[in-house]
């Protein structure tokens, strides 16, 4: 049995904690909403963008880099700007062509612990930072005309599929989803047919036009022009 002292101590601890964590979360919801504010209050006259992910790790020089530079030049000379993640890697590129072409270039910064710095070639009154992944991934589906995934880690992953699954149960409008690198994306594509799709059942044939798979930019811009011509979008949410 433990003591009515030391249990009376234990209850007051566990009490004091409790308390502690809802004050942080009260606390986190005004922060929360500070960042939904600022967020929206800077995008919303960025014009139609398109969102570029990637690896945080690709180097310059590296054939993806240029390939995402040269994706988000063209893109500007077409009317879009180019979202990214605002770090280094796929996204510095994706800026610097931006920059390089003269059209938005915006970056959507996240506090982590390791990788990201924001990269000297964003737009300086569109270079936001944000402490809460989820604020971030809106900002990004709700302010973007097309999302382009270069070959990337878990983080492009999870923006990519995020997408998909959105426009798939229709809680946003759909837009054109492309997956640069035949090379690297290839090997995902032949899993989602033959084990989502025809092993499993988890997805239907049709899930599978939610996306594109190309290798030169002049495809890309050539989806996204058509795209945007056809249905003149508007931010999704």
């Amino acid at each position: 049995m433990i003591p009515n002292e030391d249990r009376k101590i234990k209850e007051k601890l566990k009490q004091k904690t409790w308390n502690e964590i809802k004050t942080n979360d009260s606390w986190a919801i005004f922060k929360i909403m500070s960042e939904f504010v600022d967020g929206y209050e800077k995008l919303s006259r960025i014009g139609p963008c398109v969102s570029i992910f990637g690896s945080a790790r690709t180097k310059k020089g590296d054939q993806y880099y240029e390939l995402a530079e040269r994706i988000a030049f063209k893109l500007t000379q077409h009317g879009y700007g180019i979202i990214t993640g605002g770090g280094p890697g796929i996204m510095e590129a994706g800026n610097k062509g931006a920059n390089r072409g003269g059209g938005v270039s915006v970056g959507l910064n996240i506090d982590l612990p390791f990788e990201q710095n924001d990269n000297p070639y964003i737009d300086r009154d569109k270079n936001l930072e944000f402490d809460y992944f989820f604020v971030r991934k809106v900002m990004f589906i709700k302010y973007a005309q097309g999302f382009v995934a270069m070959p990337g880690g878990f983080g492009t992953l999870d923006e990519l599929f995020e997408a998909i699954t959105l426009i798939q149960t229709k809680k946003i409008g759909k837009f054109p989803i492309i997956l640069v690198g035949s090379e690297f994306w290839n090997g995902i594509m032949e899993w989602i047919k033959s084990i989502l799709l025809k092993k499993y059942n988890n997805v239907s044939s049709k899930d599978l036009e939610l996306f594109s798979i190309v290798d030169r930019e002049d495809e890309v811009v050539e989806i996204i022009d058509n795209f945007y011509n056809k249905h003149h979008l508007s931010p999704n949410f």
